[in-house]
């Protein structure tokens, strides 16, 4: 952890991140790259980086390729790419022949995990509490709690920043009827977020109930068919979904993760993109063609000698409701959609792979309520530069990392684009083009207006030339 000194407090940044996931750490090491330096500080509570600590299940592989990881689509030179990673641990050959474009999900935490031991201006165990705009100063005060290695508070402190890139990411979300149960003393009721941790108490359960039909909960099934015994494997998956559905993994179908697209998408009205990601879950919620595979080959294997798995599927079922029965037990009430029909279902744990939502802004950005500007359903707008639309009469920028789906679509959690994303905002930021990005990226026209050039980046207001930066 690095700490920020006094003299550090009162200097005014160019930029301050909050949060060090993946999105913020490519920013930063973005940030790192820009010519002439760039003067900047990320934030984060936790003690140090950790992605999905909960899922790095073996085996599992990132659903990108590796040249999607923190920099390299804008900048394959750069010292923190992933080879440069296997070159510094001395593992370019071993990768060269492994033959690996999918590489495995621990692997891609080390890597990130190496970036952030390496790369300056990262300070973890920092906790930011409130964002304001100081309309004197015409900066960004940032007030952060300094944590020690236990979590206790060490001290407090503020920052001042000409800009802020809002990097906090999601949380896991808990259906409603489910809530009271979760992390209940006597029954395990946990999010796949935390699946390893409570792995093996899941497993001593006499029998489970996985609920929920992407890639997390088939990787959860999947670990919990593979450790049962044949024929008392006592397993229950359910999905809202229609079907256990592939992801769409087409090459035409991918190019709506690319920036041609996240332009055509924010160009849109309001309420066509409303209507649009809910219809689009197939390209981000759906399964894997492999873990599908990998599924139904080990329910096959088990009726090799006679009989069935004891191992039941059933899409299309809403947990209307829950409860204990007894002491031990939970019971689900569930709604079949298409038959109309309800049921009950006696479990002793159940794995919640119900995805993930958007962190709330509120608490985080109150301070900046008088200037925020919102659409009709009370979100914040964002513009195509990822800032906040704020008053004018705030000089500096919010940006915003994965916090902006309702405006520019379903890639807005892909790691695909996140050096694009970083990209363009040290683009705007520096109003100058430190980071040149590709004019076309996808061979889909998405409009009848035909393939959009990219623009000229505006100078944003109030920037202070990077060469008067101490």
């Amino acid at each position: 952890m690095t700490d920020l000194s006094a003299a550090d407090h009162d200097q005014p940044h160019d930029l301050v991140g909050i949060g060090i996931g993946p999105f913020n750490l490519s920013l930063a090491a973005l940030a790192d790259g820009v010519h002439g330096g760039l003067a900047a500080a990320f934030f984060e509570q936790r003690p140090a980086f950790h992605w999905h600590p909960g899922l790095l299940l073996d085996g599992a592989t990132l659903q990108v390729p590796f040249l999607a990881d923190l920099v390299t689509l804008v900048d394959p030179a750069s010292p923190w790419s992933f080879l440069s990673y296997l070159r510094a641990c001395d593992r370019l050959y071993p990768f060269y022949f492994a033959e690996r474009f999918h590489i495995r999900r621990g692997e891609y935490d080390a890597y990130c995990r190496w970036v952030s031991e390496q790369l300056p201006g990262l300070h973890f165990g920092h906790q930011v509490d409130a964002v304001r705009w100081n309309p004197e100063r015409a900066l960004f005060e940032v007030d952060f709690t300094q944590l020690d290695k236990d979590g206790e508070v060490e001290a407090l402190g503020r920052a001042y920043t000409r800009n802020v890139a809002l990097g906090i990411g999601t949380e896991p979300h808990v259906p409603e009827p489910l809530k009271l149960l979760v992390d209940t003393p006597a029954v395990p009721v946990i999010h796949s977020a935390d699946y390893l941790a409570h792995r093996e108490r899941i497993l001593d359960a006499e029998h489970i109930t996985v609920v929920g039909s992407g890639q997390s909960g088939a990787e959860v099934f999947l670990d919990l068919l593979r450790a049962r015994p044949a024929g008392a494997e006592k397993l229950h998956w359910l999905a809202r979904t229609e079907a256990f559905a592939p992801m769409e993994y087409s090459k035409l179908g991918l190019e709506h993760f690319t920036p041609d697209y996240v332009s055509y998408f924010h160009a849109l009205p309001e309420h066509v993109r409303d209507e649009l990601v809910p219809r689009q879950w197939q390209l981000h919620k759906g399964i894997d063609s492999d873990t599908i595979a990998a599924i139904h080959d080990e329910l096959y294997r088990r009726t090799l000698h006679g009989g069935w798995p004891d191992a039941v599927l059933t899409p299309g079922v809403l947990v209307r409701t829950a409860g204990r029965v007894g002491a031990t037990r939970l019971e689900l009430h569930l709604e079949h959609a298409q038959q109309s029909g309800r049921s009950r279902l006696t479990t002793d744990a159940v794995v919640l792979a119900t995805g993930y939502r958007e962190r709330p802004l509120g608490r985080l950005l109150a301070g900046l309520d008088p200037y925020m500007r919102l659409d009709k359903s009370q979100r914040p707008r964002v513009d195509d530069r990822y800032r906040l639309m704020l008053d004018p009469s705030v000089t500096g920028s919010v940006y915003v990392q994965n916090a902006e789906r309702h405006t520019h679509g379903v890639g807005t959690p892909d790691l695909g684009l996140a050096a694009w994303r970083g990209a363009t905002i040290l683009n705007s930021l520096t109003g100058t083009e430190p980071y040149p990005l590709p004019r076309r990226t996808a061979f889909t026209s998405f409009g009848l207006d035909g393939q959009e050039k990219h623009r000229q980046v505006p100078v944003p207001r109030g920037l202070v030339p990077l060469s008067e930066v101490r």
